[in-house]
């Protein structure tokens, strides 16, 4: 029997996910706002937390239903094949969201939900109580114009939390937003990729990750990991698949410099903790003493925004020095989010694509200035 399962996503990465839902040969896939669903089975939860680098959390749908009053929340939750997941130990707890609907008050719409919950795994254990001993599970109560989607979420932490980043610098970009950003690029591995801003490190970490093909959720744990429907022993083969497609011959050139040393020493024990610090040089330096490494090469990085007192005219400066360099090689491509609106002047060009992105809650745009393509050799 297939599951239906939901990949939250990040508005404006949801062609992103689609992407990578359909590299893993998942079925039915169905792309709506902030979320790709799609269907698979037990095998393929674990391997959608493993391999999407670009969705928020695997979320298994219980079901859908419309309600407007808390009784017909009740009764349609209560209707549903909780036992099928929760064991008679698991504890579980109830999160919400409401928008645009009848039932707008969040906690009342979780304390009933929860109460449901209960009293149908009360008819399905034949028991009044409950030890609450064993795995946790997490369900979500989500209404939007009074449809109810409620779902089991399978990740635990957001899936952006990789694991090889222990600490980062303020304002750090997520892995899952670095990531598309270098799969929305013209980047490939055998090409150069410079990130100038780099800070942490996580663009050109995500971009070698991607060209050696490591999982991206192969050094932390997932909340599914504890469940008796999936089984420890799912996870165990599936790591040691991801373990053996790992390709260690692959060597892509890629640089991150920054003007913060201390940036840069986070980004060397990041790169190695990931895995990928023999493809990755590091450097402190200024973006007025950059020099493009090579041709046909691609910039991809998350700069300053200059929305902090005092430093708008610095980064200015540093949009319009980042332009003179890029007017010196034709064959470059430029990639870079930003939530500047005048940028394109200040850069000294038109992009030839520009793409709505959300940095957390920073609404930005994701410039593209493409260059040529490098000549087949």
């Amino acid at each position: 029997m297939s599951i239906e399962l939901i990949a939250s996503t990040t508005f404006g990465l949801e062609s992103v996910v689609k992407r990578e839902c359909q590299a893993l040969g998942f079925q039915n896939i169905n792309v709506l706002d902030g979320k790709v669903e799609f269907t698979g089975n037990e095998e393929d939860i674990v391997k959608a937390n493993l391999w999407l680098r670009c969705a928020g959390r695997i979320w298994i749908k219980i079901g859908s239903f419309t309600a407007v009053t808390f009784t017909e929340l009740f009764d349609q939750t209560k209707a549903l094949p909780w036992g099928d997941w929760i064991p008679q130990d698991g504890k579980f707890t109830v999160v919400g969201k409401s928008v645009k609907s009848t039932l707008f008050s969040v906690p009342d719409c979780q304390a009933i939900v929860k109460k449901a919950v209960v009293e149908k795994l009360k008819d399905k254990y034949k028991t009044d109580w409950f030890d609450e001993t064993g795995a946790s599970y997490t369900i979500q109560v989500g209404i939007l114009k009074d449809v109810v989607i409620l779902a089991i979420d399978s990740s635990g932490s957001g899936l952006h939390m990789r694991g090889y980043r222990a600490n980062a610098l303020d304002a750090p970009l997520k892995e899952s937003l670095a990531s598309a950003m270098v799969q929305l690029s013209y980047w490939q591995k055998d090409r150069i990729l410079l990130d100038p801003f780099c800070g942490s490190g996580t663009i050109p970490i995500e971009a070698a990750m991607l060209a050696r093909n490591i999982a991206p959720g192969l050094q932390r744990k997932f909340a599914s990991e504890e469940w008796e429907r999936i089984g420890k022993e799912r996870w165990k083969k599936a790591r040691a698949e991801a373990y053996q497609a790992i390709d260690y011959d692959v060597f892509p050139k890629i640089y991150g410099s920054d003007i913060d040393p201390a940036a840069i020493t986070l980004a060397k024990a990041n790169a190695e903790k990931a895995g990928v610090d023999d493809c990755i040089t590091f450097e402190v330096k200024p973006l007025r003493e950059i020099s493009l490494p090579g041709k046909y090469g691609v910039i991809i990085a998350n700069p300053p925004y200059g929305e902090r007192i005092g430093e708008l005219k610095e980064v200015e400066e540093m949009y319009r020095d980042l332009g003179a360099i890029m007017k010196g090689d034709y064959t470059w491509s430029t990639y870079l989010i930003t939530s500047m609106e005048y940028f394109e002047t200040l850069f000294g060009r038109k992009a030839d694509k520009k793409r709505k992105l959300f940095n957390g809650r920073i609404k930005t745009d994701y410039y593209q200035f493409e260059g040529p393509r490098p000549p087949r050799t």
